[in-house]
Parts: structure tokens; sequence; C-alpha cells
């Protein structure tokens, strides 16, 4: 039988670690950051990310802010050099992704950013911003399971902004989340490449 590649949604990936070394651009900033094998996009920004940071508004200049299944802390990592004030979470189930995370946000001297499993974030925490280049793979069922746990938590005046690329169903997921009871509403704010960033606020 042969071996099954792991996924970037595994807790403990199986496939040897063999971390590397890659060139970014975060926040108009050259660095160089830390990814291995097994989780998601190691061996540059992910096209989406790239997107998602060119095109999201600032994030809040304070309060909670969430990255929605940070990998290896692109995302988490601009949140804190954008607002350095702000308490940011990078969450994920990837246990090598977060120590990736943790790994490259101290390489950055970033103090103010929490990587963790989604367990451990606080119940009572809201996020005034929502980031996310959401794990579209899991399948349907699982993606709307995460986005129905994280989205509603956002604060009166918060926002949430996703990228998704046009041909995983970036109408659609429109659709379902204004089709939902969560007192949200989801608008396309943008279209680059092949993807959509997508704003959901309170309605």
């Amino acid at each position: 039988m042969s071996e099954q590649p792991d996924h970037y949604f595994t807790a403990e990936p199986a496939s040897l670690e063999e971390r590397r070394h890659i060139a970014v651009q975060l926040d108009g900033q050259a660095v160089t950051l830390t990814t291995a094998k097994g989780v998601y996009s190691p061996e540059r920004l992910d096209p989406g990310t790239a997107v998602l940071l060119a095109g999201a508004p600032d994030p809040s200049p304070t309060g909670d802010l969430l990255d929605l299944g940070c990998g290896w802390g692109p995302i988490a990592l601009t949140l804190a050099l954008r607002s350095p004030a702000a308490r940011v979470w990078g969450v994920d189930v990837n246990r090598r992704a977060l120590d990736l995370a943790r790994t490259n946000a101290a390489s950055l001297g970033l103090e103010t950013i929490t990587f963790c499993e989604p367990d451990e974030v606080p119940g009572d925490v809201r996020f005034a911003t929502i980031w996310s280049n959401p794990p579209i793979h899991v399948g349907k069922a699982a993606l709307h399971a995460l986005l129905e746990r994280w989205l509603p938590r956002l604060t009166d005046d918060g926002v949430a902004h996703l990228v998704v690329q046009r041909h995983l169903g970036s109408d659609s997921l429109q659709k379902w989340i204004n089709a939902q009871d969560w007192g949200l509403r989801c608008t396309r704010l943008s279209s680059a490449k092949a993807f959509r960033i997508l704003e959901v606020r309170r309605a």
C-alpha cells in the first residue's frame, strides 16, 4: 500500500519535517521565514494569501485580531506588523505549522501573537478583525463548520476578510454565509487574479 500524503489540515504530519527558509515580502519588508513539509504552501507565499495581504483594508489597530488557519504564519505576522497595539491570534490544527509560526514570530521580534489550536482560544474573546485564506480542501461541511464557529465572534464593528479562488466556490460561499442567521452580511470586496476577497461584517 502506498503511503498517504500529509494534508496541511493534519494535526500531526507524518512526513519528515525538513525545515527550509524562504524569502517573502510582508508589509513591505523583505524577511526570511521558516517552513517545512506537511504544512500549507511550504515553498512560497501562497498566491491567495498574497492577494489578501495586498487587497484587504488595514486591520483594526487595537483589540483582538484573528488569522484563521494560520499555517506557518504570514497573515498573523502581517497583522502584528500593521497593528502593533493589537493582540493577534493565529489558529490552526496543524501543530507543525504552529511551531513554525512561533519560530517566525520570534525571528521578527513579534511578541503580540499567540499561535494555538482552536480550543485554546478563550471562548469570550471577540475579534475586531478576522483575516483568512480558509482551508477550502477540508470539504464543504468542515469549512462551513469552521466559519460557523468563528465568524459570529466578530465584534459589533468587526470585519472579516476571506480570500477564496473563484473556481473553488467563492460565489457559493458568499451566498451560503448570507443565508445563515448570524446577523452578518457577506459582500465581494474585490477580485484579483483568480481570487476574490469576501468581506463579512454585521448586517
